[in-house]
């Protein structure tokens, strides 16, 4: 028995941001009270973007800074990557976001005084996101070395409405006095360049973190244009490898009834518009700043220009005014699709709404683009597209915005190509896709835990199936879905192959799934499961398309080059996937030999050796039983209908004491699965865990961008979890399980093109459609029709309540299981069973001693779990 809760399990639910300076509030985050110490923590929490733009929350001044950044969706480097030992179809080619001209930086000089935050008196201070309005805001009260008192307010957004725009506003009083005021309104090329102060990035030194972004050695923004164009500031760039191309244009407007004047001056990688004011006290200065931007992967940037042109001149004839109020409209619009309440949990609900707010900034422009795993917030994991957005982030949208769902998929579809020949390359047939990538090619350099993870193809596959399901959208299944379908299902079915030991099966090795603490194994559960819903769901659309629409069926078919035989051989490798079991302990092994290997004792390894691959070599982690993040238990939860209740106990049982937590995907999985097999308090925990994954820097590289899939977790924890949403082959279904402390629990929901309401109270579930058709869905076995009158189903209660927690078994560490090792088999520190034990290692239902690696030689003396 455990005495105290685990290490790498979560704490205890409570509020883990210090109030004082972060107070509750439902629709803002706010900050009261500068601080310096943690900057780039609190530029990642306050960043805004739109999908196309993100500019980093950064404070006007330019300094201190602990990463500045300003980047664009898909915008990037490419660069060779070099490998300490070469091999055929490695990944060849880098990718990496880059900083794009910055235009957030507003100077202030009051009689020649800068203000600079961290040296400066202030008299008031609070920074606050707007979540309802999507806008940045911040009061500042400074009093100068003089006495003078000032007044500085600002403004700053990505709009919605227009993508390619940035809008600010800046306006200062005097609030004693008069003084003389110099307002300086830099766009700065940081990525190649440097300000006046010579700041440079604190987090873009390359270490030995991989989820760090790869650092440059040349430049990378190649100068093209640089000029005043129409009181307009101008720069254009080309990047020297990837060959892309972006022009950035800044306009400013000054109101005020004070005297100024002003000077336009441009460089090859620094434009400023100055103003001087002489300003009396009372009198505001008001400066709004537009800035447009315009990328393309190879349109001369002088016709970027022109198009940034045309941008401004509509952003200038609306009006800062109607930019900001069409702005929140929209994001009205995207709460009105998307809010989730939590009744008497104020702090609670900010979180939960802060963490939607980065779903919808990282998605609701992206068009085309593809979602990145830091949204547009930082440069963490350079920037690239991983499966992390198809399992957990357009779940959200396919049933909140499911024209941003499509959109997602059809960036995959825009990739097929660079698929098919990824798949040749490594010898297969079909199209595999890249594990993480911006332009379509595969850029991992690190095959084991990138290129490996196979699951991506079926993860695609998996999230196009429930958009198509959630929607009824056969016309995208038609022109780019089955397209998708047909080629992954062709991936699966060479990949594999027949064994024949009794009973016919089919088998998929040399794959990682998506725990990278165990790499290039056979039979992965996880991929083998998703294989089979992929092989599937490729046969299930063939035959309904072909039933519904078989002039369109056919000229697919002639497209692809599809036989019949094919997809009968599909249903055959589907239904004969082996699908690992373990009848000894009654659970799913993750791989075929997971079982074998020694268990990682997580409780005795210290929490500065964490995360585990930040401290041993990759070969110690994959000799042990110890998991980076959620794969039996992910596979539990995405293809639930496979399992019973018994079966997901005893996974779930097994796998969360070795599971480390190292991942930030982890906890919003670990937390639906508790849920549903009645862990309910250890749920509750990690959900904490999960939607304070960046808003209390819980892995400790918030500095590096947003965890969006987390965000995207957030959400389904919260509708899958507590909510006990499903729809298993198109089938939406509700098995609730409302924490005890919650009052109630209200979302909506996209089904079939209706949006549905859901209320959740411990003694009913309540449903009305707000906006379409009825609904027919079923809760708990019960069909219910619903319509636009609420309909209220009772409960009998929440589900199972279990209150104790999974402890940790060593079944199958045996020495039985270690072939030549067994007269002296080390343990997980290393040390050895004194022989004293050895009869009982031949009982395998005996409790046997770990170590964490480095702990030590074992003892008699050593206590066993």
């Amino acid at each position: 028995m455990h005495d105290a809760i685990p290490s790498h399990r979560p704490p205890q639910p409570v509020d883990p941001l210090d109030r004082s300076r972060f107070p509750v509030d439902p629709w803002r985050l706010v900050e009261r009270g500068y601080d310096g110490r943690d900057l780039g923590l609190t530029e990642t929490l306050f960043s805004v973007a739109n999908g196309y733009l993100g500019l980093r929350g950064n404070v006007e001044e330019g300094r201190d800074t602990h990463t500045h950044g300003t980047y664009v969706n898909g915008f990037h480097e490419t660069w060779t990557i070099r490998h300490a030992e070469d091999a055929f179809g490695l990944a060849r080619v880098g990718q990496t976001i880059v900083n794009v001209p910055d235009p957030k930086t507003i100077k202030l000089y009051v009689d020649d005084e800068p203000l600079l935050l961290s040296d400066a008196d202030l008299e008031g201070y609070e920074r606050s996101l707007d979540l309802r309005e999507g806008v940045l805001r911040r009061e500042v009260v400074w009093r100068t070395t003089s006495g003078k008192r000032v007044r500085i307010s600002s403004t700053r957004m990505t709009s919605v409405v227009e993508r390619h725009l940035a809008v600010m506003t800046f306006e200062v009083e005097m609030l004693d006095g008069h003084a003389s005021l110099v307002v300086s309104s830099p766009v700065l090329n940081r990525q190649d360049g440097s300000d006046e102060y010579d700041v440079r990035s604190a987090a873009m030194g390359e270490g030995v973190d991989p989820r760090q972004a790869h650092s440059f050695g040349h430049r990378v923004l190649q100068p093209t244009l640089h000029e005043v164009r129409d009181g307009r500031l101008l720069l254009g760039y080309r990047c020297t490898n990837s060959g892309m191309t972006i022009a950035t244009l800044a306009q400013h407007r000054i109101e005020t009834d004070n005297p100024w004047t002003e000077r336009l001056t441009v460089e090859e990688d620094l434009a400023q518009h100055v103003y001087e004011i002489a300003a009396e006290q009372g009198r505001v200065v008001r400066i709004d700043k537009l800035v447009t931007v315009h990328t393309s992967r190879g349109v001369p940037p002088r016709e970027l220009a022109d198009r940034c042109g045309r941008t401004m001149d509509r952003a200038v004839s609306a009006g800062v005014p109607q930019l900001q109020r069409e702005h929140a409209e929209l994001w009205a619009r995207f709460w009105a699709e998307s809010d989730v309440e939590i009744e008497g949990q104020p702090e609670l609900q900010q979180a939960v709404r802060w963490n939607l707010f980065q779903l919808g900034q990282a998605t609701v422009r992206a068009g085309n683009h593809g979602i990145p795993a830091k949204g547009l917030t930082g440069t963490g994991y350079g920037g690239h597209y991983f499966w992390d957005t198809e399992c957990y982030v357009v779940p959200f949208l396919t049933y909140t915005h499911p024209q941003a769902a499509r959109n997602a998929l059809r960036f995959r579809h825009g990739m097929l190509d660079d698929a098919r020949r990824r798949a040749a390359e490594m010898s297969q047939f079909g199209a595999l896709y890249p594990w993480r990538t911006i332009n379509g090619a595969e850029a991992s350099a690190y095959f084991q835990a990138g290129t490996a993870q196979y699951h991506i193809n079926a993860d695609i596959s998996y999230a196009l199936m429930k958009y198509a399901r959630a929607t009824g959208d056969r016309q995208f299944l038609l022109n780019q879905g089955v397209d998708m379908l047909v080629e992954t299902a062709r991936l699966w079915a060479d990949l594999g192959f027949w064994q024949v030991n009794g009973d016919q099966s089919f088998h998929i090795h040399g794959v990682t799934g998506p725990d990278e603490y165990n790499t290039v194994v056979n039979d992965n559960f996880f991929t083998n499961i998703m294989a089979a819903h992929n092989l599937r769901a490729a046969v299930e659309t063939v035959r309904a398309l072909e039933e519904s629409d078989p002039e369109q069926m056919a000229r697919a078919r002639a497209r692809l080059g599809l036989h019949e035989r094919e997809v009968e051989d599909w249903q055959r490798c589907a239904d004969h996937m082996h699908i690992p079991f373990d009848e000894r302990t009654g659970i799913h092994p993750q791989d075929s030999h997971f079982l074998d290997r020694e268990v990682w004792d997580l409780d005795a390894t210290p929490a500065d050796r964490r995360p585990l691959l930040l401290h041993y070599h990759p070969l110690v982690i994959y000799r042990y039983q110890v998991i980076k993040q959620a794969d039996v238990v992910l596979a539990l939860y995405l293809c639930g209908d496979h399992f019973t209740a018994e079966d997901k106990l005893a996974d779930f049982d097994y796998y969360d004491p070795i599971t480390t937590g190292d991942s930030s995907l982890s906890a919003v999985v670990q937390s639906i699965v508790a849920a549903e097999v009645g862990y309910h308090e250890l749920a509750l925990r990690y959900f904490y865990a999960g939607l304070f994954v960046d808003l209390a820097d819980r892995h400790g590289n918030t500095v590096d961008g947003v965890h969006v899939a987390s965000t995207g977790g957030v959400w389904s924890a919260l509708v899958g979890g507590f909510g006990g949403m499903r729809d298993h082959d198109g089938q939406l279904s509700l098995d609730p399980r409302l924490p005890d402390c919650w009052p109630s629990l209200t979302w909506r929901m996209r089904w079939q093109l209706s949006r549905l309401r859901v209320r959740l109270e411990a003694e009913a579930i309540s449903f009305v459609v707000e906006v379409g058709e009825p609904v027919t869905l079923t809760v708990r076995g019960q069909e219910v029709q619903v319509g636009s009158q609420e309909v209220r189903v009772p409960l009998d209660g929440q589900g199972p309540r279990r209150d104790r927690e999974p402890e940790l078994r060593l079944v199958g560490t045996t020495p039985s299981a270690r072939g030549p090792r067994e007269h002296e088999p080390h343990l997980a520190g290393g040390g050895v069973v004194p022989h004293s034990w050895s009869h009982e290692l031949d009982d395998p239902t005996s409790p046997i001693p770990v170590r964490a690696p480095g702990a030590g030689p074992l003892t008699q003396s050593d206590p066993v779990s």
